[in-house]
């Protein structure tokens, strides 16, 4: 076949089968590699999401992997691994708004303490629900890209103060300040950075306690750059007010784990999980109806133009 696709959920699985039509031979899973167990590649082409972790021994046995991801640090590492010069393609754009917009979710829920309200509401019981308004609080974004802007905006437009921490400074309507500044100062940090080998373990543990009492914590990036472990040690300690994860580490093997129901691989999570001011997402963020369209539309485009030319428009480096 032309193609085949990995971790296509049913929504995205419905818009690539419309899209693509009869223009190729196609087929698809939801799962990841891994968990679909094939020991060659089903086609010479293959398109994956940030979760598959692909066979090195497959490196001579593909023409190319299409990722229908923004992020492609996962690539790069394989790249960096084979140390041949296989195609490698990503997507870009179609979910700046998406993820953004989930990343003030996360903030907002926090603030109000919805996942207690929730459990209180058995009981129509108020007591310790207090929250918080966003007007006039200190919002820190650290990675002011594409994302990071748009978290800015929304942020501004809420009343909050916004500031960024970012090695390339060019948003003018972000103020700018260093990374220490900005943890002293804030009280919600968001993370939208790109994954690299530098900014690997960014926010520590001995980073996050520097931070206010009651800090809210967001990370719609990648897991690498917050230690789960750290995490848990500020929650445990009530350091931490508010816990919000879309990405984790060692995320193909966790979320493996955790659809097979094998809880004991992922024991930091589920401690986590018991505390009733975190909130985890399966790494949805990207998930609206307007993003899958468009992250389908490109998907399809790529693939074409990949065939028709052996390479990819956003080409891996």
């Amino acid at each position: 076949m032309d193609v085949y696709f990995y971790e296509a959920f049913e929504e995205e699985a419905d818009a690539l089968k419309n899209l693509l039509g009869n223009q190729l031979s196609c087929d698809l899973t939801d799962k990841t590699i891994q968990e679909a167990g094939h020991i060659n590649p089903p086609a010479r082409l293959i398109s994956i999401r940030t979760q598959s972790i692909v066979p090195i021994d497959w490196a001579n046995k593909l023409d190319g992997i299409l990722s229908r991801s923004t992020g492609y640090d996962h690539l790069k590492k394989y790249l960096e691994t084979i140390h041949i010069q296989l195609p490698c393609g990503h997507l870009e754009k179609y979910t700046t708004r998406a993820v953004a917009e989930h990343a003030i979710l996360l903030m907002m829920a926090l603030m109000r303490r919805l996942p207690q309200q929730m459990i209180q509401f058995q009981h129509f019981d108020r007591d310790g629900l207090t929250g918080g308004e966003c007007a006039g609080k200190n919002l820190l974004i650290v990675g002011v890209g594409r994302i990071g802007s748009e978290i800015a905006e929304i942020g501004a437009a809420l009343g909050m103060n916004v500031r960024g921490v970012d090695i390339v400074r060019n948003n003018n309507k972000v103020r700018y300040c260093t990374k220490e500044e900005g943890i002293s100062w804030a009280d919600i940090i968001i993370c939208a950075m790109n994954l690299t080998n530098e900014n690997r373990s960014y926010f520590s543990y001995d980073i996050l306690k520097q931070t206010k009492q009651g800090i809210l914590f967001i990370n719609i990036a990648r897991g690498e750059h917050a230690p789960l472990s750290g995490l848990l040690k500020l929650v445990q300690k009530h350091h931490i007010g508010g816990l919000g994860l879309d990405v984790f580490e060692d995320e193909p093997n966790v979320a493996v784990a955790l659809r097979g129901g094998h809880t004991n691989e992922a024991q930091t999570i589920t401690a986590l999980l018991q505390h009733p001011n975190v909130i985890f997402t399966p790494h949805n963020a990207f998930n609206t109806t307007e993003a899958v369209r468009r992250k389908s539309q490109f998907s399809v485009d790529e693939v074409l133009y990949f065939l028709k030319n052996k390479n990819f428009r956003c080409r891996v480096r």
